[in-house]
């Protein structure tokens, strides 16, 4: 059962009081998505957290952080951020926008893409800049977790029941959070989707439940299929619950997007795993 989607609360902003952040060059962008909005931004300075929370006479107790991709350099927030915090309050479940630091880019649309030919000309560049950013993202996720944990009464949240899910590099952040982070900061479940990783994988003990999806046909190929195979092996490995989704067809960033695709059907399936793990 849904029910209207929630305003978004006031963001919280992750850092010491008197910093502000800094979205340059934000992007509006139609890609058919029913608020007819897909924003692209870029050059986040400063971590904030907005909370989209259900109707108390709805809500789950469960908490979802979620973390928008867009290679480190872009953070698709409305297909990847706010369309799913939405849809997750609209069944009880509280959610958590994370906007994270991010590498810096030009702010002149020319530069801009220059730089991004350059870095996308060479996988092994954006590896090297996935490591260049794996502390940041850690303090950006734990710092996220932490928040919703603290205000968990007033959100209506149970802090024992928070989790993440990321997009391909909000997929990293969401992987860097719980493989780095200490035993006690970190998200009670996880959810990478077409998770973007290029290191080892060390399960921590205790692991969190962890649930994946991906496309079959993702257009970066194994850049994202063989982090997600290695992730789910590791997992499993480790004796540590993990629930894994090969959609046959739905590309790269389909995040919130309705495409007539089987990977449409990820987000009923994440909804029924977190039920069935956390109980909500």
């Amino acid at each position: 059962m849904t029910h209207p989607a929630p305003a978004p609360s006031p963001p919280v902003v992750l850092v010491p009081e008197g910093e502000r952040a800094v979205d340059a060059a934000i992007e509006d962008r139609d890609e058919g998505d029913p608020s007819g909005r897909d924003r692209m931004l870029r050059n986040v300075t400063v971590p904030t957290l907005t909370p989209y929370l259900p109707e108390p006479s709805v809500r789950t107790g469960t908490g979802v952080v979620v973390v928008p991709g867009g290679a480190l350099h872009f953070l698709a927030v409305d297909n990847e951020g706010t369309h799913v915090a939405e849809r997750l309050a609209e069944r009880g479940i509280a959610a958590f926008v994370l906007r994270y630091r991010l590498a810096p880019t030009p702010v002149d649309e020319a530069e801009l893409e220059a730089a991004m030919r350059r870095t996308f000309a060479e996988r092994s560049t954006l590896a090297d800049i996935s490591r260049e950013r794996r502390a940041p993202a850690l303090a950006d996720g734990s710092a996220a977790l932490r928040t919703v944990r603290e205000r968990a009464d007033g959100w209506g949240v149970d802090p024992e029941r928070v989790g993440m899910l990321g997009f391909s590099a909000g997929a990293f952040v969401t992987l860097v959070t719980t493989l780095d982070g200490p035993a006690g900061e970190r998200p009670s479940f996880v959810a990478p989707v077409y998770p973007a990783w290029w290191d080892d994988v060390t399960v921590p003990v205790p692991a969190p439940p962890m649930f994946l999806a991906w496309a079959t046909d993702d257009g970066l190929g194994d850049v994202i299929i063989d982090p997600a195979l290695r992730i789910y092996d590791a997992w499993r490995r480790a004796g540590a619950a993990v629930e894994a989704h090969a959609y046959s067809r739905g590309g790269h960033g389909f995040g919130s997007r309705a495409q007539g695709t089987t990977s449409d059907h990820w987000f009923d399936a994440f909804v029924r795993w977190t039920a069935d793990t956390v109980g909500a």
